[in-house]
């Protein structure tokens, strides 16, 4: 085999993965698992779920997802953040006042709800399959979906200022990196901002002396990832039936959100590799191994899995398409999931830290909503676009889950209350439903990268 990059070049400029070799091959595998590395693993930072166990099932949810697709799809599916106000709702990590609170025990019960939204994903799958992609997607317009993800960032920026105020040094280093990687980088810098962010604040600390590293001391090198207290299993045996029905309630319509970032996804794919997977293998099948992926990881107490944008674009920056990549990257996270050595180092990082890089990640997921709107022409001079965004907003946002404030009903001796974002996502579909002047219109046959590209990511593509 020639050293000469360019003898593995195949038409349009793809590199051919069967020619660069195996330690090539496993390289590019390393680099997409670290693509998606910093953005994963904040997400059980953020809400007390086990590191080990999010990157056992990120790496199991990949595996399922391209065994469902045919193994035709490069797409690497890791911790979704738009369930994060769902974590928040139902298991907070801190109270009223910026204290932090042991959510260990009610965990469970949200992760219960998120398997439950899964289902949505094998409804809508099935839906597309009978009827086409067309006549579904017409329920989830921009108008409806864009405030969604919009209230999402909103609903949790004070978390983030809670955790930046314990140490701003610390949260502004871990902004400055991840803002200068992201406009500045080149080549894999600007992929994982996310990653660098927190490597240069967590050093930093390291280096002040605020971070104490007992806990890496004491933890073993190797250990199983799952955790029985942490899963479904447990919740159902504690049986607390109040809380699991107002988490599912509470949690379950965050899916209308990701599963149209879902679509943006592999439209994005499709795009980058020029495939229309929409079509072949279809749609239908990507969300059947997205949903699937999201029930089997949130059984077993790891947060939701969604396809990831940062793979796209180490697809795009490689050019390498090959499947095989990813699922080699799958394997590396369930290979570092077994080291309870690994999940400690993630333990020890500062809440500065996370609290910076989250700053900069819930104004992003706003943001993408907002960018969404406007990319896919939704116009605000209509008077019906302009009411179904205003409820939502305002309800998301002003329903706070508490027992001050919040939507609450009993169904006999059952205590059920309704989240902001529930609510406010009800209240658009139905809107979108009922009021004339529909104006959106979901193309199949060419996926466009930004027309349809609901995504809420942990970093930039």
């Amino acid at each position: 085999m020639s050293d000469n990059p360019k003898s593995t070049l195949g038409t349009e400029g793809v590199y051919d993965a069967k020619a660069l070799g195996v330690p090539k091959v496993l390289l590019l595998g390393l680099q997409h698992m670290f693509a998606m590395f910093g953005a994963t693993i904040l997400v059980p930072m953020l809400t007390g779920l086990d590191v080990s166990t999010t990157l056992l099932f990120a790496g199991l949810g990949t595996l399922l997802f391209h065994l469902l697709t045919k193994g035709r799809v490069p797409a690497f599916l890791g911790s979704s953040f738009a369930y994060l106000g769902g974590y928040a709702a139902i298991a907070p990590m801190a109270d009223a006042a910026g204290n932090q609170l042991d959510n260990s025990a009610l965990l469970p019960y949200a992760c219960f709800g998120v398997a439950c939204s899964g289902l949505l994903y094998l409804l809508l799958s099935l839906l597309i399959k009978l009827f086409g992609a067309g006549k579904v997607m017409r329920f989830f317009p921009p108008i409806v979906t864009g405030p969604i993800i919009i209230a999402i960032g909103l609903t949790l920026s004070q978390s983030a200022i809670d955790n930046c105020a314990t140490d701003w040094l610390i949260a502004v280093i871990a902004i400055a990196l991840v803002i200068v990687c992201n406009i500045w980088g080149k080549g894999m810098i600007r992929i994982v901002p996310i990653i660098v962010g927190v490597v240069g604040s967590y050093l930093l600390a390291a280096v002040m002396g605020r971070v104490d590293f007992t806990a890496v001391k004491e933890a073993a090198w190797v250990g199983l990832p799952i955790h029985w207290n942490k899963t479904v299993f447990w919740a159902f045996q504690d049986g607390n039936t109040s809380l699991l029905i107002t988490s599912v309630i509470t949690i379950m319509p965050i899916a209308l959100a990701t599963m149209v970032e879902h679509i943006g996804d592999i439209s994005a794919i499709s795009s980058t590799v020029g495939r229309n997977y929409i079509k072949d293998p279809g749609l239908h099948r990507t969300l059947l191994g997205d949903g699937l992926a999201t029930i089997m990881a949130s059984l077993f107490g790891a947060p939701a899995n969604t396809t990831y944008g940062e793979n796209t674009g180490v697809l795009s920056l490689t050019r390498v398409f090959d499947p095989l990549v990813i699922r080699i990257a799958a394997l590396f996270a369930i290979l570092f999931s077994f080291s309870p050595k690994v999940a400690a180092v993630i333990g020890c990082m500062p809440t500065a830290t996370c609290g910076g890089v989250s700053l900069v990640l819930y104004g992003m997921i706003s943001a993408v909503g907002v960018r969404n709107m406007v990319e896919t022409g939704v116009d605000f001079s209509k008077t019906r676009n302009v009411i179904i965004a205003a409820l939502i907003l305002v309800l998301s946002i002003g329903i706070n889950y508490s027992a001050a404030s919040a939507i609450t009903f009993h169904v006999g001796s059952l205590s059920i209350s309704l989240s902001g974002l529930a609510v406010g996502a009800l209240a658009g579909i139905l809107l979108n439903a009922v009021l004339p002047g529909k104006d959106y219109k979901f193309e199949e046959e060419q996926p466009n990268p930004t027309g349809v590209d609901f995504a809420v990511r942990g970093g930039q593509k």
